[in-house]
């Protein structure tokens, strides 16, 4: 039975290891993801666009239930997930229009 618990602690710890690296590379894509809306909401302020793009929205939604469906991973989950991400983006291309309003 101890060759066994050694054999499970491994593979936990492989699982564990691989969990930690994707959540690291997550957060590197979102810090990324978030740098390239930023200058959208700068390009938006500068020609007074509205911060959010409902088509945009639900072309992003569909195109990530699509993409949820071929991962095998819940396209609900997807969705609320880019649903977040969507309402920090409106939220920061909200502020960077009003502190582009307040610098004028």
């Amino acid at each position: 039975m101890a060759t066994n618990d050694t054999d499970v602690k491994s593979q936990l710890a492989g699982y564990r290891q691989s969990i930690d690296n994707i959540d690291a590379a997550l957060i590197h894509m979102l810090a990324e993801r978030f740098r390239c809306t930023k200058e959208v909401g700068v390009l938006k302020a500068k020609y007074n666009l509205p911060p959010a793009d409902p088509a945009r929205e639900e072309y992003q939604i569909d195109r990530l239930r699509h993409l949820a469906k071929d991962a095998n991973l819940d396209p609900d989950f997807a969705e609320k997930f880019l649903n977040f991400v969507i309402k920090e983006v409106i939220r920061h291309h909200e502020q960077i229009a009003a502190d582009h309003a307040a610098a004028k």
